[in-house]
């Protein structure tokens, strides 16, 4: 029933006025005193200042794809979009906020107790992660609200549409579902966004962290945030900017996609019911093949209700949180996020249900979330210096930092093996549970309580520059050792957090790649369970469709090495102004005067906001060219070699840099001469290898696959079928 639509509404609204909440408990919180305060202002008023600046770049690209989906299609496609643009920047600007307002607070509240600024931290990285599910629920649940004839069943059909000037170049009209480029439109917003908060926080914090890292500790030998670092405000503020307002947006990105990609098939499915391969889907699913308006609408905002349920569970989890007095912190963390992701299994199992299905859709979700665990689990076994890979690296390392980098690399390769079987694995369940459905509800089951993967995610990065803000303010070392243990117990979680990101980045663009197939039809008739023809009896087709496989398992390392060569640029000029600053003022490394900090958040700003174009430019242009030139047929092999490539690259970037990373604080401990020694050295030199692969390239890859797959549901129609050569011939 259409009236269900309102539950997620009324949540979504709830969690919103939740993070009000949270915002007046931190308020309650002193920041410390004027020292800490005035660190705190530098590092809000840099990261506010490489936002507003981005939010610049971010409106003149938006206005103009929106016009050019005004012109294509009509205004509400547009509006979607800006609507998803909008909400995905203000999950950034809100992520922004709580966490550059809470750290000095659990700096100064650390200084008394550990569980108390526990407390803090949870509180700041709780707003992001309600904000994020909120916003993104709500944008969704108001296009279905606002726009409820285009998703009416009793109208809901494959639209043709004449275009002036495009029509006569194609020589034919387009076709599309309004109420699937409606929901497609909305998450190409949000992916867009996504991805220039991922590409420039990336470039800004993995510049600024590599150059405080090499000047600072590998050549100088001062400690980590040092205040006489010249780059160490811009390191505080990079980890802002990149792992608070990068990650909300990207997970905002990613959560919106897996719902998409449900909504979008299934619109498809209702359309194409008549159609004996789609008869055969939906008797599978237990649906009626004459579905009633009530059961279509139940169906429809079943997705919407499994996150109300998820977004239920988090704010549970986080009560529990809040309110535990164990001196446990790491088993509260983990025992938050086990018992959010229960709850929310359990509202998942009433839902299904209780709608005009069977369980089989269910047991997808329950299938995708133990899959985003196991990847997860794999991810902090390769990555946590409480297990021997990274103890092994950290020996190596001693030896000298080629060795450990290469080290470093071998266990990333090493981590994809049982990632890559658990995905593969997954979708052949999924598949055989519910065919192309269920794969699609595969990875809405991984981010279903993303709201709680962000929370504890976002919690990080505050402990991280409570840190920084503890040791700029030279507050005694006890106070610098418990928010560093309090940053170190969020790595596991982090790293479960990134598991589900990437295997539901896999699912969730399987299912738009297979959305995208459909996109095409020019009638009912034409959605059927679709093939991509490697082989294909038409040589017209087979040959560019394998092509079209390279190009795609291509395009990843492409943009990865415009990415990690923006950084390297980045750090080079960083560098370069840090001696600059020591060489001119010997007086900064006495601790006599102040250095610059503003230089260096000025090269990191502008570098970053120049060099995040090509890569986004590329992004969405490369599925437009393929499309053109070489057909649909050749698109859809594009890609899918690009979802394989960027799966197994994501996750050796993750985890390569995520091992050198962790080797370096394993030293840090006191093992292999600890810090100072040769083999810290080393250590420093490996994880600045390994920076702009965990921190920018790994999760932007995420992004790039989804934003190519809507890119390509979106202008679907306007591709031709044979490639541009065959049509001239």
């Amino acid at each position: 029933m259409f009236e269900l639509i309102l539950i997620p509404a009324l949540v979504s609204g709830f969690a919103l006025f939740s993070t009000l909440l949270f915002n007046r408990y931190l308020a309650k919180h002193e920041p410390g005193n004027e020292r800490m305060q005035e660190l705190q202002r530098h590092i809000r008023e840099g990261a506010w200042t490489f936002m507003f600046e981005e939010a610049r770049v971010f409106i003149v690209v938006t206005l103009f794809i929106a016009l050019i989906l005004w012109f294509l299609f009509y205004w509400e496609i547009a509006v979607a979009f800006l609507l998803g643009a909008f909400l995905s920047m203000s999950a950034g600007f809100i992520g922004m906020h709580s966490a550059t307002f809470a750290n000095a607070r659990v700096t100064n509240a650390a200084q008394k107790s550990e569980h108390k600024a526990f407390r803090i931290a949870i509180a700041g990285g709780a707003i992001m992660g309600l904000a994020v599910a909120a916003l993104a629920l709500s944008g969704l649940t108001l296009l279905v609200i606002i726009f409820k004839n285009a998703f009416d069943p009793s109208t809901l059909t494959i639209e043709s549409k004449a275009i002036p000037i495009v029509s006569d170049i194609l020589g034919r009209k387009i076709n599309f579902i309004k109420a699937a480029l409606i929901v497609s439109a909305y998450s190409m917003g949000a992916s867009l966004v996504a991805l220039f908060d991922r590409v420039g926080g990336g470039i800004y914090t993995k510049a600024a962290d590599m150059a405080a890292d090499l000047v600072g500790k590998a050549e100088k030998h001062l400690p980590e945030d040092d205040p006489r670092n010249p780059a160490s405000i811009a390191d505080n503020v990079g980890d802002n900017v990149g792992d608070v307002g990068g990650l909300g947006a990207d997970l905002l990105e990613s959560f919106v996609g897996s719902i998409i990609s449900v909504i979008v098939i299934f619109l498809y499915l209702y359309v194409g019911r008549s159609n004996e391969s789609i008869q055969e889907l939906l008797k599978l699913l237990g649906i009626p093949l004459s579905i009633s308006s009530q059961q279509y609408w139940t169906l429809l905002v079943l997705p919407f209700l499994i996150i109300s349920g998820g977004i239920i569970a988090t704010l549970l989890g986080i009560a529990y949180m809040m309110r535990s007095r164990s001196k446990n912190l790491q088993g509260i963390l983990m025992n938050g996020t086990r018992l959010s992701a229960l709850i929310t299994m359990l509202f998942a199992l009433i839902f299904t249900a209780f709608s005009p299905t069977n369980l089989s859709l269910f047991f997808c979700l329950l299938v995708g979330a133990l899959a985003g665990l196991v990847i997860g689990y794999v991810a902090e076994f390769y990555t946590s210096y409480k297990h021997k890979p990274v103890q092994k690296l950290a020996e190596e390392t001693s030896a000298g930092a080629a060795i450990g980098v290469t080290g470093g690399m071998a266990i990333g390769m090493l981590s994809t093996f049982i990632p890559g079987i658990t995905i593969a694995v997954s979708i052949l369940i999924s598949y055989w549970l519910a065919g192309l459905f269920g794969i699609a509800y595969g990875a809405l089951g991984m981010l279903s309580f993303v709201a709680m993967t962000v929370s504890v995610d976002t919690y990080g990065p505050i402990a991280d520059n409570a840190g920084g803000i503890a040791q700029g303010a030279e507050l005694p070392k006890k106070v610098r050792q418990r928010t560093d243990m309090l940053d170190a117990i969020g790595n596991t979680t982090a790293a479960i957090g990134k598991g589900f990101a990437i295997g539901s980045a896999a699912f969730s663009a399987l299912a738009l790649i297979v959305a995208y197939m459909w996109s095409a039809a020019g009638s009912a008739g034409e959605v059927v369970i679709p093939t991509i023809e490697l082989l294909s009896s038409d040589i017209r087709i087979g040959g560019t469709v394998i092509a079209a496989l390279f190009l795609g398992a291509m395009v990843p390392y492409v943009f990865s090495a415009l990415l990690i060569q923006a950084v390297s640029d980045t750090a080079k000029r960083m560098v370069a102004e840090i001696k600059r600053q020591f060489r001119r003022f010997p007086d900064i490394l006495k601790g006599k005067r102040k250095p610059d900090y503003n230089k260096c958040i000025a090269i990191t700003s502008q570098s970053a906001l120049r060099k995040m174009v090509l890569p986004a430019f590329l992004t969405i242009f490369m599925p437009l060219l393929v499309g053109f030139l070489l057909g649909k047929y050749a698109l859809a092999g594009f890609l899918v070699g690009a979802l394989l490539s960027c799966m197994q690259l994501a996750i050796f970037c993750a985890n390569t840099g995520g091992a050198l990373d962790n080797a370096k604080k394993y030293i840090e401990e006191g093992h292999y001469g600890g810090k100072g020694s040769e083999a810290h050295v080393a250590s420093v030199i490996g994880d600045t290898v390994g920076d702009p692969l965990k921190d920018t390239v790994g999760p932007s890859l995420d992004i790039l696959v989804k934003l190519m797959s809507v890119v390509a549901i979106l202008f679907a129609s306007l591709f031709p079928e044979l490639p541009f050569f065959a049509q001239i011939l």
